[in-house]
């Protein structure tokens, strides 16, 4: 069994179906989505669409069935259906993108993608010894002692630590932040790794960035996480051309 890692998505449907080929999926691949499928390019329905198709066709087919985090632009997205919240930075930050992907949709149709983003999406994950997030964690004894339980999908804090942390330090020095203890290896997104001047997964510490800015001018990727084998669509900004996405 593979265990697939992807990242940040943004809208870029596309991209999404381009990758998904490329990987080949088989019968027992894990695929672990990181969040953030909306708010980029024009398609964030049609990718919200295709993710809830592929769940149902690998659990009917007795697939392994893919599993699905919560990022911080799905819960805003979430907001705006459920509380008509259209928060400005929000908006300016690539959601007028999905209230225009979503413009001349069914309630029917609206429904099932809130159905989705409500009860498919899960804050964090813990698995065979990793943590998948799709931004970080801030508690020192783990993210289930987070008094903010959306910290997972927001925080920063984790990746800065894991840049900034001098390569030197061993985990049973003194000054080794406790938090990076807690897992073999962790899997984020949020922060484009396109700010380290690098579009593919980046490695720091025990942490792996998965966001190759797919909502710039990056691809879409995908990481196996037991062979470290890396899969990428084209520029994700290639294939919407007159588009701006959140650049």
């Amino acid at each position: 069994m593979r265990t697939i890692v992807i990242g940040d998505i943004h809208g870029g449907y596309k991209a999404l179906t381009q990758l998904i080929e490329r990987i080949q999926l088989q019968d027992t691949d894990q695929l672990i989505f990181l969040g953030d499928y909306v708010d980029g390019w024009s398609e964030n329905y049609e990718v919200v669409d295709f993710l809830i198709t592929l769940s149902r066709k690998r659990t009917n087919d007795n697939h392994t069935a893919p599993i699905f985090l919560r990022g911080n632009h799905d819960a805003l997205v979430l907001d705006y259906f459920v509380n008509n919240v259209k928060d400005i930075r929000w908006r300016e930050h690539g959601g007028d993108s999905t209230i225009a992907s979503y413009k001349n949709k069914s309630k029917q149709e609206i429904q099932a993608h809130i159905d989705f983003l409500t009860n498919e999406l899960l804050d964090y994950l813990e698995l065979d010894g990793n943590g998948y997030f799709h931004a970080g964690f801030q508690n020192l004894k783990g993210p289930q002692y987070e008094y903010h339980p959306n910290v997972v999908y927001w925080d920063r804090t984790l990746w800065e630590v894991a840049v900034s942390l001098d390569p030197n330090l061993q985990p049973e020095d003194d000054c080794y932040p406790d938090r990076l203890k807690l897992y073999k290896e962790i899997f984020i997104g949020h922060t484009p790794t396109s700010r380290l001047g690098v579009l593919e997964p980046l490695n720091k510490v025990n942490v792996w960035n998965m966001d190759t800015a797919a909502a710039y001018m990056g691809p879409l990727s995908a990481m196996c996480v037991e062979t470290k084998e890396v899969w990428q669509s084209d520029p994700v900004h290639s294939f919407y051309p007159g588009e701006s996405g959140r650049n």
